[in-house]
């Protein structure tokens, strides 16, 4: 399987990112624990720091959210997946390349560093990295990977605009401005080891 979508081109999403002062206060935001609202492939998502508790807890009761279930992570490469899982051989690595960046979302064995609130029940982490060049962007400048889950309460439908995500969040949440992607249907998520199809 070979993924049909090209690596973003930094230079051209750049110019896509908020303003400097809001990615700045995207970056204090993060630090402090704070929750993101941001385009990504279908719709808005909301993100944290994957290693911040506090943030990752908050994340779960916007969404109402079971604890069990774990959370998404995208990034904008693989340098920034690897401190979620554990290491790879040179062949499971090229085996990714099939897959990254797209839209498909893999399972992982998680690493140790991991919160288990992030992998939920599981031992493995579910991680992409994203071909949707404002998130990988935003990513990317903000030199982390960022928790991914549909801006919606659970059992809602998903947001998919920024004025949306500002009405239903108010000030709990960051909201950046972007556009999503124009997939109708969230990222495919894989089990790696074995390739089943789990959505």
């Amino acid at each position: 399987m070979s993924c049909p979508l090209p690596p973003p081109r930094w230079r051209q999403v750049f110019g896509r990112l908020p303003a400097a002062a809001l990615l700045r206060r995207a970056k204090a935001a993060l630090r402090h624990g704070g929750v993101l609202a941001y385009p990504t492939e279908s719709c808005f998502g909301l993100g944290c720091d994957p290693f911040n508790v506090r943030a990752i807890r908050r994340v779960l009761a916007l969404k109402a959210r079971p604890r069990h279930k774990g959370l998404i992570v995208i990034a904008a490469s693989l340098a920034q997946v690897r401190p979620l899982i554990r290491p790879l051989s040179p062949a499971q690595q090229a085996e990714l390349a099939r897959y990254w960046p797209g839209p498909y979302t893999l399972l992982l064995p998680a690493s140790h560093r991991v919160p288990p609130l992030l992998r939920g029940r599981h031992n493995k982490i579910a991680v992409r990295v994203t071909a949707h060049g404002e998130a990988a962007a935003l990513c990317h400048a903000l030199g982390t990977a960022l928790v991914s889950t549909s801006a919606n309460r659970a059992g809602q439908q998903a947001l998919k605009t920024a004025r949306a995500c500002r009405r239903a969040f108010g000030q709990a949440v960051l909201t950046l401005p972007g556009r999503i992607g124009r997939r109708r249907q969230p990222s495919t998520i894989i089990d790696f080891a074995t390739g089943r199809v789990l959505r």
